[in-house]
């Protein structure tokens, strides 16, 4: 098998995640139109807001794929068919589907339009890959439940046009390839709409039908159980064995996530993809694994790739904040930085800074000004102006962060 280095497509809920997402080093982002995306919660993209998008991304080289990947009824076929052509004039690179009836549809109204199959059709043999692939799909993305011992097996026995893409990275569904009604049942909101309300991150008590109103506990705590709350995934340390597998995109999960975590992991895996492709052998240098560790995340795994389950976290449904974003550089004035405050910080503090295509790096605020500057000692208030007097070369849109003490 020829070596190939693998694409890295990050996730872009809105404008400030897509263009986070590109100046940060993703060669794809996945978004959605206001409707047929399996995330509606994060803004999105209404028609010229999708133009633009397209547009912004192909000046940067970068491409852009178009989520169709609900479940639709019979209804959305009435305005899906606009929806699809719509896209194709725009120039977008692919749609992603997880239904047979999409397929057709996108093959004929937007034929110049790549199709991928997205993770929620559920593929996790060869034969339903190559079956894809004969349907006119150009890419699958794989059930996040197959290991790589399996996927090596998936790309030898496909035709080699065609493309496997996996998760590489964030959160994941406790149900099979994300195919979830818990949220239906407990809350009328569709998960295989676009409309989860999560409630496998809930807490749950057990109760007994001869003695209702009593609750009991599913540990040996006062608190109950979060026995649905699946581990977060990460894979940034063996990127290598997921290349020599034949996956093609490495994708990271987060459209609902903020700027600033996309920022942060994409960076990460550029570097990470990067590494590995020039330093084949080389363990992965600590400070690119660090970088993880610098956004909220739950406990960290690997998912199914090297077999069993990712685990859940029974205790807690909270996530790990060993970093906070404190400000966003929003360009220099004069001997000072602009920072735009995002969370209270300190004169001499030591924040740690990043920004695009390069090392993250540590400095302190040394002096400090509001917007009339003014020497002030904190920046406590909410999307405040503070000028930072330093010869730092920092640029626009960096971000700034500060480690949180150990309770």
């Amino acid at each position: 098998m020829d070596r190939v280095k693998p694409e890295l497509l990050s996730p872009a809920g809105d404008r400030e995640r897509l263009e986070a997402a590109v100046r940060y080093g993703a060669d794809a982002v996945y978004l959605a139109g206001k409707s047929f995306g399996m995330r509606s919660a994060p803004a999105n993209f209404g028609g010229e807001e999708l133009r633009d998008a397209v547009t912004f991304c192909h000046e940067n080289g970068v491409k852009v794929y178009v989520t169709c990947n609900t479940l639709p009824r019979n209804e959305d076929f009435q305005e899906l068919p606009g929806f699809l052509a719509a896209c194709q004039e725009m120039g977008v690179d692919a749609f992603i589907i997880s239904d047979l009836g999409v397929l057709a549809m996108a093959k004929k109204v937007a034929p110049d339009v790549e199709r991928h199959i997205s993770t929620q059709t559920g593929i996790v043999n060869f034969a339903a890959a190559q079956v894809c692939w004969e349907l006119g799909a150009k890419r699958v993305v794989l059930a996040r439940e197959v290991p790589l011992s399996e996927i090596r097996g998936i790309r030898e026995n496909t035709d080699p046009g065609l493309e496997l893409e996996a998760f590489v990275h964030g959160a994941m569904c406790m149900s099979f390839s994300g195919r979830c009604v818990i949220s239906n049942y407990l809350t009328g909101r569709d998960a295989n709409r676009g409309e989860c309300a999560q409630p496998c991150r809930w807490e749950y008590h057990l109760t007994e039908a001869q003695r209702p109103g009593e609750e009991f506990t599913l540990v040996q705590e006062e608190k109950g159980a979060y026995f649905f709350n699946s581990n977060d995934l990460r894979m940034i340390d063996h990127i290598p064995e997921m290349m020599e597998a034949g996956i093609s995109s490495l994708k990271i999960e987060g459209r609902a996530k903020s700027a600033y975590y996309v920022a942060c992991v994409t960076a990460a895996y550029r570097q990470a993809i990067d590494f590995a492709w020039e330093h084949p052998g080389e363990p992965l240098p600590p400070a690119i694994l660090e970088e993880t560790e610098k956004i909220s995340h739950r406990p960290y795994s690997h998912g199914f790739y090297f077999g069993g389950e990712p685990g859940q976290t029974l205790d807690r449904s909270h996530y790990a904040r060993n970093y906070e974003l404190v400000a966003v550089c929003e360009g220099r004035e004069g001997k000072c930085l602009r920072l735009r405050q995002r969370n209270r910080f300190f004169s001499g503090e030591t924040v740690d800074i990043l920004q695009p295509g390069k090392e993250s790096f540590t400095a302190q605020l040394t002096k400090i000004f509001n917007g009339d500057m003014e020497p002030i000692e904190k920046a406590p208030h909410a999307e405040m102006l503070v000028y930072w007097e330093t010869d730092e070369e920092v640029e626009a849109g960096a971000y700034l962060r500060v480690k949180k003490q150990k309770e």
